[in-house]
């Protein structure tokens, strides 16, 4: 059973690296960096900072609080679309610690990822929302819904821009900087990379990563964003790779 979330900053589904403030009914215009100031919170009210967990020699614990919203995929460059819904709070799964601490199994999308040196997982494992974190990198995972005669390689391209936008907002340029069919959890994928430039000068790259998992099960793609600040304030771009070669169904 879900419920609807009580007042309090949670993860903005238009900009996942924001907080948004949630009024117990609908999203208002107060966004704010992870513990920037903003509306007072109720006594007792939730917050949605999403501040990376510490790894426990035993193996990674997740803690799993989905939020649902709605999310239209940028039809074309430029454009941004997005389709808010009230964000409900579902009962989650049990927190499944990974036998290998270096990996991150996402349960949502059916994959496990490799964390390299620095990474750590994200407090909450939400829907369209961040999965790992380090200084200046964040990692986004979603599933697509079935679409028909959609290959990896249209729906990364479609996919990007809104990566762009939703990670560095008021994009002023971007370049193009790969563009290709990857192996990827054993099947084919295609990848899209950017740099980009926002308005406000700072600079850092994106990717799109669209792949079906598991070769005769179901249709749905997985769509895995990066956003890493460019230069010395930015994880290694390498990471990009090493994080794109160790992806793993569950299971294999």
């Amino acid at each position: 059973m879900s419920r609807t979330l009580p007042p309090g900053w949670y993860p903005d589904p238009d900009a996942p690296h924001l907080e948004r403030w949630w009024d117990g009914t609908a999203w208002t215009d107060h966004r704010r960096a992870p513990e920037g100031p903003g509306p007072p919170r109720p006594a007792g009210g939730a917050s949605g900072r999403a501040k990376a967990v510490a790894l426990t020699a035993s193996g990674v614990v997740l803690v799993a609080a989905i939020v649902s919203g709605a999310f239209a995929l940028a039809r074309g460059d430029g454009d941004d679309v997005v389709a808010d819904t009230a964000p409900t709070v579902a009962t989650p799964p049990p927190s499944t610690a990974s036998p290998d601490p270096s990996r991150l199994v996402d349960e949502l999308d059916g994959i496990s990822l490799p964390l390299p040196d620095g990474w750590v997982p994200a407090k909450y494992v939400t829907r369209d929302n961040v999965v790992m974190t380090t200084d200046g990198g964040r990692v986004f995972t979603r599933t697509l819904p079935a679409d028909s005669g959609a290959s990896p390689a249209s729906l990364a391209k479609k996919d990007i821009p809104q990566a762009a936008h939703s990670s560095y907002a008021g994009i002023r340029s971007h370049r193009v900087v790969g563009s290709e069919r990857v192996a990827v959890a054993g099947c084919t994928g295609y990848v899209v990379r950017w740099r980009v430039e926002s308005a406000q000068g700072s600079e850092g790259y994106v990717q799109s990563l669209v792949f079906t998992p598991a070769p005769g099960g179901p249709r749905n793609a997985v769509v895995v964003r990066f956003a890493f600040d460019a230069g010395p304030d930015g994880p290694p771009l390498a990471d990009m790779d090493r994080i794109t070669d160790g992806i793993r169904s569950v299971g294999r």
